[in-house]
């Protein structure tokens, strides 16, 4: 498949020649405030016991996607995705390894956010590779290298390295409200890329993992005791081993097979969850600030997460990669009172890769032709039309990689409509999967070989080439 090495220059040459083109923008470029969760599923903030009111406050004065994915669920690839507008295919972070030099290579909605005038501020975890300094069209630049630590982490604080004592989220928050008190006479992107509520773990200089296993969920010491005892909702699919999966019952040399023991418990889920409390401050703290300056209303937020995360289910713990809807399907809120409706949930599919045009839409920027992308722009201003003729499917793509032992030779493309979803492996002979959502949610019975599948399974395999055929 084809890699674009699209400059920045080149980009905003060809964009005009075959560009969407947003609706007229308003007079004065909304500021944009872009918060990237680390593994939050996209059923989490459901849980009745969890606490997080200003994550609550964007949902109920902004609009809910219910059907928000990430076409890669790994963490590099997926936030290549979100900068990009593009495919991992096409973008070429495939993989958590070291992908630091293409990383500066991309042109990424920050580089060109810059380019129309906005002052831009990355703050937090870039994670494509192990390589902290600032990114091409980047104006204020805290990152980490690899996946930083959440005590005491060391930072590259605009090009000087300082070791900060505290707590990762906390810090981080501290740098975003830094970067929006300052005076400026331009419209602002704030990206904040939390580490929060991944597990820690220690990077190789290659971008490899020392220990896959030992990741622990830190959460700020003030958090240890939140939701002491709360009962952890589980999906049917969890606990047990894999059903009608031969790929995930394959054996694996020096792994035992997957079943009831493969679990996340629920104390560190709840850990996970007490992590988040911290991110939801920080979102506060970004309100408050903004409120007070009058910029409040003038002011996109976005929250989102870069993939979900599996607790147990299809006997799959401590892991994403796979194409089960623990792992591909993500929150997404948007807040832009005047342009987005207040308490509403989008049910049409939104990707990771439609976030870089809509906001070059929403800034009135042209989107460039390379971007695979949408702009949600339409759907959020209520376009009927737009609504209509969107997407009805959409493509999951991974590659196999040696991190984990166990999904090594899983590398996979995959089609989910709103009622089918094929997993078709790239590198395992006869264990693809099909999964029919509406009669089975959990995914649990195979079809793949069943008689009744027999018409359906070729229109599915269609639409995964049609997909694949215009992804390049």
């Amino acid at each position: 498949m084809r890699k674009h090495t699209l400059t920045l220059l080149a980009a905003l040459l060809l964009a005009p020649l075959a560009a969407l083109h947003a609706a007229e923008p308003p007079a004065k470029k909304p500021n944009i405030v872009f918060i990237l969760v680390d593994d939050l599923r996209w059923d989490e903030m459901d849980y009745a016991f969890v606490k997080a009111p200003h994550i609550a406050r964007l949902a109920r004065e902004g609009t809910r996607f219910s059907n928000a994915f990430a076409t890669t669920p790994l963490c590099s690839p997926s936030r290549a995705s979100f900068l990009t507008g593009q495919y991992a295919h096409t973008h070429g972070i495939t993989d958590n390894t070291d992908r630091s030099p293409r990383s500066h290579e991309l042109v990424t909605f920050p580089r060109l956010l810059h380019v129309a005038g906005y002052e831009t501020a990355f703050v937090g975890k870039w994670h494509m590779g192990v390589d902290d300094r600032a990114r091409p069209g980047i104006d204020y630049w805290v990152s980490v290298q690899g996946q930083g630590r959440y005590l005491d982490p060391e930072f590259n604080v605009n090009g000087e390295r300082k070791q900060i004592a505290g707590y990762f989220t906390d810090i981080l928050n501290g740098f975003a409200n830094e970067f929006l008190k300052k005076p400026r006479t331009k419209p602002v992107l704030l990206y904040v890329s939390h580490k929060a509520v991944h597990p820690d773990l220690t990077q190789n200089a290659d971008g490899s993992l020392s220990d896959p296993s030992a990741g622990k969920f830190i959460p700020a010491e003030r958090h240890k005791s939140l939701y002491a005892g709360a009962a952890i909702p589980h999906r049917a699919n969890y606990g047990g081993p894999p059903s009608d999966k031969p790929a995930l019952l394959r054996p694996v040399a020096n792994m035992a097979p997957l079943g009831p023991a493969t679990v996340t418990d629920d104390g560190s889920i709840r850990n996970r969850l007490r992590m988040l409390a911290s991110v939801d401050e920080g979102l506060g703290d970004i309100l408050k600030i903004l409120e007070g300056q009058k910029q409040l209303e003038n002011t996109l937020i976005i929250f989102t997460s870069d993939e979900g995360y599996f607790y147990g289910e299809h006997g799959l713990s401590v892991e994403r990669r796979l194409a089960y809807e623990e792992s591909i399907r993500i929150p997404l809120l948007m807040r832009w009172p005047g342009h987005i409706k207040a308490g509403a949930t989008l049910e049409q599919f939104a990707l990771n890769i439609d976030i870089a045009p809509t906001l070059l839409d929403i800034a009135g920027t042209t989107i460039p032709a390379t971007m695979q992308g949408r702009s949600l722009l339409p759907l959020l201003r209520g376009d009927t039309s737009a609504a209509r003729s969107w997407r009805n499917s959409l493509l999951i793509e991974y590659w196999s990689d040696k991190v984990f032992p166990r999904v090594v030779s899983m590398g996979y493309q995959a089609v989910r409509t709103d009622r089918w979803k094929l997993i078709r492996y790239t590198d395992l002979k006869g264990m693809d999967e099909l999964y029919d959502l509406e009669s089975d949610p959990f995914e649990m019975n195979n079809l793949i070989n069943a008689p009744a599948a027999r018409d359906v399974l070729p229109k599915v395999q269609a639409d995964l080439e049609q997909l694949l055929k215009q992804s390049n």
